[in-house]
């Protein structure tokens, strides 16, 4: 049994992330930003017991240092990280810059950077420390985006900040395995997730599925499956991959 913290978890990508965690009899930490009642009904479909609501704005350093801690005496103790919480592109964060003013374009990069970068960084180094000082290994998967590298035209922050989440992961895995911690990133396509089902039903559904030569898009429970198996110990040698989860849509 391993005890798990997964932010961003209140639905989608995260929510099954923590469900595949705890389905296989590990103890999970769900965090939100906001989104607490959704947030209580992941942990509600948590199987197993000793699970955990953790609450906190990861753009704030000292909320960061607060939900690790939190994460920490809930679960007694964190060996697994998974950094998925991020602000992602909506209709209210598009930024090209040949429509929104400077300030709305400052704003979308600070709010960006400072929860999809900096906040994982945050989380990272708590965990480390708090696994370092014990003596124990563990494991960071940090959950990116196949924009990084494809390119975000109308969300350029975001596609900044997970290239720079990949980068950062990378840095890490070298840095942290001699403290038996290993660090990999995955890199989703687009995901058929609660906030994309509108999208999928509509007119941009048919190009969305044809983006792929499965002819589909992927779903979050495929996303989990690799986070798992990428913060399990048989996987420490991966240590320093970022993983296409992508469905052949984009390749590099």
């Amino acid at each position: 049994m391993r005890r798990v913290l997964v932010t961003g978890a209140s639905r989608g990508i995260g929510r099954a992330v923590a469900l595949a965690f705890a389905e296989r009899g590990d103890r999970v930490a769900v965090h939100c930003a906001a989104n607490r009642e959704d947030a209580e009904e992941t942990v509600r479909l948590l199987p197993g017991d000793g699970h955990a609501l953790v609450v906190g704005d990861l753009g704030d350093p000292e909320v960061a240092r607060r939900v690790v801690e939190e994460a920490v005496a809930a679960l007694g103790g964190v060996e697994v990280l998974v950094n998925n919480a991020a602000v992602a592109p909506t209709a209210a964060t598009r930024h090209d810059p040949a429509e929104v003013s400077y300030s709305d374009w400052q704003e979308v990069w600070r709010r960006m950077v400072d929860v999809n970068l900096l906040g994982a960084a945050n989380l990272t180094y708590h965990v480390v420390r708090h696994l370092v000082d014990r003596g124990a290994a563990g494991s960071v998967v940090n959950v990116g985006s196949r924009g990084a590298f494809r390119g975000e035209p109308d969300f350029a922050a975001y596609g900044a900040t997970k290239a720079a989440l990949h980068a950062f992961g990378q840095s890490m895995a070298v840095a942290l395995a001699p403290h038996g911690i290993s660090v990999t990133s995955v890199a989703p396509g687009f995901v058929a997730t609660e906030r994309q089902a509108g999208k999928l039903a509509g007119p941009a559904g048919e190009r969305l599925r044809g983006q792929s030569p499965f002819g589909r898009v992927g779903t979050a429970r495929e996303v989990a499956a690799a986070v798992v198996h990428l913060a399990s110990p048989e996987a420490a040698w991966s240590s320093g991959a970022v993983l296409d989860l992508n469905g052949a849509s984009y390749l590099r």
